[in-house]
């Protein structure tokens, strides 16, 4: 779900881009978006698409195109989300959260660019900010000079912060970044100084003086045969620091957040028009960087125009609109000043390097000691026992895995992730002394599951960034949130993860930070993608399934035989959660007895209740699991309980659930990546008992086509267990 302007105007549904529709609509969409939240007066519109030559009947076209753009919102969804486009009065106003808006995000990448300490944070986030542009600003709307205003004004925008990118490569030493960068902008921009000097730089600092001195002659030349004027005085500076053979330090005030102004406010150019009679206080114009410099992506990504002559480059040059172009200033932070929005996020634990000149305070909000420690584990589990090859085998993954590791704890509900997961966290932290952060993402729980964006949120309160401070949208929120773990030694553990989309923005990028994930799908596309190492964690043997169920009796164990404690064991199928249930039917019920225990869950029509306890319970947990299957997958569960052989392979498993062995193959696949079938080798599944007696009661989809399998096709298809 998405609002783009950063690019083609578009938005992005549920189910693909919506069809905006003709060019005036995609302005009318692109005015409301540039000032996102605040009424728009009918004459503010009339003036942004007609350019003062409005139809007889402006007004009803624009209706038109209101109510058109009000059902292109619902048929995508996107009310569910909070976008509302409201008329107030005489006026019309798109609410919408702004983390859905690229350009809100840009703008909040930049302003933390602007708070960081350290210029590799700062790097990140502005490589992430100029990732989000796919093209010149507002490209598809009309051309007319309120839009053109706007969409220069977004382009100067774009080019401030690719200097400040380009600062931030001088001050990690990566010259040729900084020249490869500033290079391809100098093409489209041969007039803007402030580019052409920060390319100079980066190339002296590449010991390449020769050409940034050509630069500088070129730039002269054309300043003065298109303008008629020489170079200004930041220009004519880099050029005799080189001559001088002076160094340089590499630190310029231009690593910064863009003037202060309201959010999603672009100047239209709508200077004559009318303010809406709404309530607010709504601006005849869209407040912002009226620059003149720049590109302009309106009416189809058409630019100013340009010289057919060649330069000495080969490339067309761009007039820059004279001498006075608009520069964007860079000191200062969004709001500085105020004690709301000053604050500088930095929690590196390594020496920060010198605060480029005019660059953001140091933050109200960080305290005085040093970085927040987090310390979010939940308390230990009790009683924990057994799996020893388990922790064996996740310390010897973490051993080979010295950078960032990321471990994936999966195996079926209720067989202990979330324990071990725990137990090993608390065992070690002394290998994570600046912190530990958990998250339940409830992947499993029954609801919707967690959204990166609201844990990201409580991550980053944890780490000490005050509420208000948090951006808004996931890529910011993440990028601040890398940033904050860089260089730190800490522990994260996401318990319950639903798929590897959910957790990608939560993984740290620090090589220092230990990430263990808990989960009943394998993620494989994590360990694609990301090089997580699985764990795999089986029910309880026999032996250790009796050790867990007497350690959870606690002293009410000692009388009890141990034939009834293996017999409890076996029918609880390994479980840890059905064990301490069992358990839990015992402790402080002197009159009941193991033996007792143990016979009444030998009864198959009472199992599963008895292995529930108030809000908890195995069928619980496994209903959570199967409410995430197609209807195909959970029928296909359902038939494998009526197979009288303890394996079935995907020809077994077609007779019984009516359908071919090709799908009967991926369904099955599907089943034992969330862990409702085991696969004992290769192509052949188990059903655990207490599944089975669970997915005796579901039903049938009603796309399913349902036959009863021949005799001689359950004969032919039922492996032979004993090969």
């Amino acid at each position: 779900m998405e609002f783009q302007l950063l690019g083609p105007v578009s938005v992005a549904g549920g189910s693909g881009a919506v069809p905006l529709g003709p060019a005036k609509r995609r302005s009318l969409l692109a005015a409301l978006l540039l000032r996102a939240g605040t009424p728009v007066s009918v004459d503010a519109l009339t003036e942004t698409l007609w350019d003062g030559e409005p139809p007889l009947h402006a007004r009803t076209v624009i209706q038109g195109h209101i109510s058109r753009l009000r059902a292109l919102l619902v048929e995508a969804g996107l009310d569910a989300y909070g976008v509302e486009l409201a008329t107030q009065g005489g006026a019309y106003a798109l609410q919408l959260p702004e983390s859905l808006l690229d350009v809100s995000r840009f703008e909040d990448l930049v302003k933390l660019a602007g708070r960081q300490k350290e210029p590799s944070d700062a790097a990140l986030m502005l490589r992430e900010a100029l990732a989000l542009w796919n093209g010149p600003a507002l490209t598809g709307t009309v051309a007319t000079e309120p839009m053109l205003a706007a969409a220069r004004s977004l382009e100067e925008s774009r080019l401030v912060t690719v200097e400040q990118l380009a600062d931030a490569y001088g001050r990690l030493g990566s010259h040729g970044q900084a020249v490869g960068l500033l290079t391809a902008e100098s093409v489209q921009h041969p007039l803007r100084e402030s580019l052409v000097a920060a390319l100079m730089r980066a190339l002296q600092r590449c010991g390449r003086q020769s050409e940034a001195l050509e630069y500088f002659n070129r730039t002269r030349e054309l300043l003065a045969e298109e303008l008629g004027v020489d170079p200004g005085k930041k220009l004519r500076r880099a050029y005799e620091e080189i001559l001088a053979g002076e160094p340089d330090t590499g630190v310029h005030p231009t690593l910064g957040a863009p003037p202060p102004r309201r959010r999603g406010r672009y100047d239209l150019g709508l200077s004559g028009a009318k303010a809406a009679p709404a309530t607010a206080a709504t601006p005849s114009g869209i407040g912002g960087p009226a620059a003149s410099a720049g590109t302009a992506g309106a009416a189809g990504g058409s630019r100013p125009p340009q010289r057919a002559e060649a330069s000495p480059a080969g490339q067309s040059r761009e007039s820059g609109g004279g001498q006075a172009q608009a520069r964007t200033s860079t000191q200062g932070a969004e709001g500085q000043g105020t004690e709301g929005q000053n604050a500088t996020l930095a929690t590196s634990t390594t020496p920060a390097s010198p605060a480029a000149p005019g660059a953001p305070d140091a933050p109200a909000s960080a305290p005085a000691d040093g970085p927040t420690i987090p310390r979010l584990l939940p308390r230990a589990p009790r009683a924990f026992a057994a799996r020893r090859e388990q922790l064996a085998a996740l310390e010897a993954v973490l051993a080979e895995e010295t950078e960032a590791p990321i471990v994936v704890l999966t195996g079926a509900a209720g067989v202990g992730k979330t324990a071990l997961a725990l137990h090993w966290a608390h065992q070690h932290t002394a290998l994570h002394p600046e912190g530990h952060l958990f998250a339940d993402l409830r992947g499993f729980s029954g609801g919707a599951p967690a959204h990166p964006e609201r844990i990201l949120r409580e991550f980053l309160i944890a780490l000490g960034v005050r509420s208000q401070d948090v951006p808004a949208g996931i890529e910011p929120a993440s990028a601040l949130y890398r940033s904050l773990l860089a260089e730190r030694r800490l522990l994260v553990v996401l318990d319950n993860a639903h798929d590897s989309a959910q957790v990608r923005p939560l993984l740290p990028g620090a090589t220092r930070c230990t990430t263990l994930i808990t989960s009943r799908v394998r993620l494989d596309g994590l360990v694609a993608s990301d090089c997580a190492r699985p764990v795999h964690i089986d029910p309880l043997s026999e032996s250790d399934g009796a050790e867990v169920f007497l350690r959870a009796l606690g002293q009410s164990a000692d009388a009890a035989d141990p034939e009834d404690v293996r017999q409890v064991a076996r029918l609880c199928d390994g479980l840890p959660l059905a064990l301490r249930i069992a358990a839990a039917r015992l402790i402080g019920r002197p009159r009941r007895t193991v033996a007792g225990l143990a016979a009444e869950l030998a009864d198959e029509e009472q199992r599963l209740a008895l292995l529930s306890a108030e809000d908890t319970g195995v069928a619980a947990a496994l209903r959570t699991s199967v409410a995430q299957l197609p209807g195909s997958d959970a029928w296909l569960l359902s038939s494998l309980t009526r197979s009288a052989a303890p394996e079935v392979d995907a020809p077994a498993a077609a007779a019984l659930a009516g359908t071919n062995v090709s799908t009967a193959r991926q369904g099955l696949d599907r089943l034992a990546a969330v862990h409702l079938i085991r696969e004992e080798g290769a192509g052949r599944y188990v059903l655990p008992d207490l599944v089975r007696l669970f997915a005796r009661a579901l039903d049938a989809p009603v796309t399913t086509t349902l036959r009863r399998p021949r005799p001689e096709e359950l004969r032919r298809s039922v492996p032979d267990s004993s090969t």
